[in-house]
Formats: C-alpha cells, structure tokens, sequence
C-alpha cells in the first residue's frame, strides 16, 4: 500500500461520516420539525424528568416505547460526529465530551425550533434523553472502532526485516510525519 493511502483513506471516512451526518440530521428535521395536524396539544414540559415519570406511569411497554424514540432519535450523532472528524488519535473524554455537547446543542436547536411549529410541543426531557442517547452511542461503538482502525493502520505501517540478515532489506522504515513550524509573521 502506498504511503500516502493512509491520509486518503481518512478523507474517506470523513466524507462518508459528513455525508451520513447531513443525511441523519435532515431526517430529524423533517421528523421534528414538520407541522402536524392534531386536535388537541399538551402544554410544553419544562419540568425536567416529569414526562419520563408520566410515561413510566403508563405501563412497562408504552414507557419503553416513548422513551426508546427519544433515546434513538440523536444516537446516531453519537457515532457520526466522530466518523465526520476522522481523528483515531484523541483522547476519549475529549472526544466523549466533544460528542456528547454538540449532541445536547443539536437537541437544544430542535427543541427552540419547535416552538414556532404547529402541532409540535418542547419538551425538556426529550432534549435529556437525546443527549443520553448521543453519550451511549458514543461510549458503546467509539472507542472499540477507533482503537480496531488505531491497531489496522499500526499493522499497516509496521516494516519488519527479514530475520537473519545484516545491512539494508532494501525496505525503507517510516520515518513518521514531517515535523511543522508555526507560522509567524515577518515584521515590517
């Protein structure tokens, strides 16, 4: 594999983890977003943790069903805001909190827009269980699926010699990237 497909291969997933992003986030906006013709609203909920006790008052299915779509509904962000990051070599709380706050904004966005639409009401514990969602997401596939890439592409550039021979293998070792100068400004 040439030298430079490692970096390729980055921008490869970069795209697709973008690609994959803008397609998740204009399916959540046309589901939440929309306006919907309903007979009656709820008033909004602004109480924290109240809709999630009303729904756990209504039986064990129900409740498992109302709080699963709102748990669902952002998960996906949890893993393709990463993916549309391409880093490998970060730390994983950086990463977890990185994550986990864009999550709670995209919620926080959804629920501020659906104050001007139609038959959509705010709820503050949709915006709790989205960005629950987003963290469990990311805790449960992140770090094994960079950790996998980390120990692929250490293979990759791994160059052994031959055992039993002296001098050069005719292979050259990776160097490791190019060292960079900060760029400073030349004085008048």
């Amino acid at each position: 594999m040439r030298q430079g497909s490692g970096g390729q291969a980055v921008i490869r997933f970069r795209a697709v983890g973008v690609s994959l992003l803008l397609a998740h986030l204009l399916l959540v906006g046309w589901l939440t977003l929309r306006p919907l013709d309903v007979p009656w609203m709820t008033a909004a909920n602004l109480q924290p943790f109240a809709g999630i006790k009303a729904d756990l008052s209504l039986g064990p299915a129900t409740a498992a069903r109302r709080i699963g779509k709102e748990l669902l509904l952002l998960a996906p962000l949890g893993v393709l805001l990463p993916l549309a990051g391409g880093r490998l070599f970060v730390s994983p709380w950086a990463s977890l909190t990185r994550t986990v706050a864009a999550g709670a904004l995209i919620s926080l966005a959804i629920e501020l827009g659906q104050t001007g639409v139609p038959g959509q009401v705010v709820d503050v514990d949709s915006l709790i269980l989205n960005t629950v969602g987003v963290a469990l997401a990311h805790v449960l596939v992140v770090p094994a699926w960079r950790a996998r890439l980390r120990r692929r592409k250490q293979r990759r550039i791994r160059v052994l010699p031959p055992t039993g021979t002296t001098g050069t293998t005719g292979h050259e070792a990776p160097q490791g990237s190019t060292p960079t100068i900060s760029r400073v400004g030349i004085a008048p």
